[in-house]
């Protein structure tokens, strides 16, 4: 009989990877031992775990830190997994309590710096189960954001936004696809039991097991936030074209530009990440020529007609798919992510010919990695001139479109069906010597 114990156990030192050694969710999971050789059904139950700890990270917390005599951070890293884990799967996951409180007691008994403490974690536990809903009630969705986030966030969007936002941010996202040719949305949609987004995107609401969805072993599709689907069709590519696709791993949007017809050069300075976007390529059998390669130090053989720049950011837009990020990033990344953002977009600038379009794009709801990025790279400049993000361009999104005609997307967009990861989109034109 499967009790769960590999998956509460696989989920919990899998939390304590990421708080540690802020590692990301799936690798966490990868590099927990025995995790590969369970079956697939566990594994599912395991990332269910660790993926509602994250969502729910702060007003877990906060029970916790009104059923417990002395503070958390007081208490031995085992066993605070143990109780972050197990609270989780009582408050927000309707986990039956005797299986989680005992299950999560034996995973005490295991661990040396836990055995002593396994008394309190079925005590803790089971005043959870009994006190822990009426406490929760008490708290907010925002309370799962680190402060400076959350303070970022109210000052640029405001309280209302802050608060549909952080709604969305609590449920698990939807599986949003980008169909190869255009032309075969209404077949695969009907095929995949999907919905066609305005901007284009299919949007199914089960997610599964992708590799066996109909069309996906035939290249007909790949997997793309429909936010992230977005930038490529700004750049207004035409058949030979040559692109750049600077930063482009795993390479949805080379697909993308590949599928248009566009001579797309992909340039990614990870190398391990590129074997994912060759497969991608592999796969929906389209082409590219992939270059592992700092953007910063490439050198092109000559200059592009169009540059597709989605820079490295903090990805605190991405929460809906990457729920740890609000836990494993801190502020102070935000300055080196936007001092990198510009070497690498005037790097784009250099490689651009004139007339060309530069597409700039992060997946960042801080200010300074989008508008304000942008408004840095218009000063530092002076050849690029904005090209204004029309309405008809972005179907269904034109209220996210900036008085200077950039794209401000957030989760709160398209809430009812699933919201959006955040991104901020600027398209410029590089002008043409008299």
């Amino acid at each position: 009989m499967n009790d769960g114990l590999a998956s509460r156990r696989s989920a919990a030192h899998a939390y304590m990877a990421i708080m540690s050694q802020r590692k990301t969710l799936e690798s966490a999971l990868e590099h927990t031992r025995g995790y590969r050789e369970m079956e697939a059904r566990d594994r599912a139950f395991a990332r269910a775990i660790l993926a509602t700890t994250f969502r729910r990270h702060g007003q877990t917390l906060a029970v916790l830190s009104k059923l417990l005599a002395k503070p958390l951070e007081e208490t031995p890293e085992p066993a605070v997994a143990l109780l972050v884990t197990g609270a989780t799967q009582l408050l927000w996951m309707d986990g039956a309590p005797h299986a989680v409180v005992s299950t999560t007691v034996a995973l005490a008994q295991e661990n040396k710096a836990a055995f002593g403490l396994k008394g309190l974690i079925n005590a803790v536990l089971r005043k959870v189960d009994k006190e822990g809903r009426d406490l929760a009630a008490r708290t907010a969705p925002r309370d799962n954001l680190p402060d400076w986030m959350a303070r970022a966030w109210r000052k640029a969007y405001g309280p209302g936004a802050l608060a549909r936002m952080t709604k969305v941010l609590m449920d698990p996202p939807p599986l949003d696809i980008t169909v190869k040719d255009p032309a075969e949305r209404e077949k695969w949609a009907e095929a995949l039991k999907a919905e066609i987004l305005p901007t284009g995107s299919l949007r199914r609401q089960e997610i599964g097991d992708v590799t066996q969805l109909p069309g996906y072993r035939d290249g007909a599709w790949w997997i793309q936030d429909a936010a992230a689907a977005i930038p490529a069709t700004l750049l207004g590519v035409k058949e030979r074209d040559h692109v750049l696709d600077m930063c482009a791993a795993p390479g949805g949007k080379t697909l993308q530009l590949s599928a248009l017809g566009a001579r797309v050069t992909a340039i990614d300075s990870s190398a391990s990440r590129l074997k994912q976007l060759r497969d991608n390529l592999g796969r929906t059998q389209m082409r590219a020529n992939v270059v592992a390669e700092d953007g910063r130090r490439y050198k092109p053989k000559g200059p592009a007609d169009a540059i597709l720049l989605d820079a490295p950011c903090t990805a605190t837009g991405t929460l809906r798919r990457h729920p740890e990020a609000a836990q494993i990033k801190k502020p102070g990344q935000v300055v080196k992510m936007v001092k990198l953002q510009l070497e690498l977009a005037n790097a784009a600038v250099r490689f651009l010919r004139p007339g060309g379009t530069l597409v700039l794009c992060t997946c960042s709801l801080q200010p300074e990695e989008g508008e304000g990025l942008a408004a840095e790279l218009l000063t530092r400049q002076k050849e690029l001139t904005v090209r204004p993000i029309q309405p008809d361009e972005v179907p269904g999104l034109s209220e996210a479109i900036t008085p200077e005609g950039w794209l401000r997307l957030t989760p709160a967009l398209w809430a009812e069906q699933g919201g959006l990861d955040g991104f901020f989109i600027a398209r410029f034109e590089k002008r043409i010597s008299a």
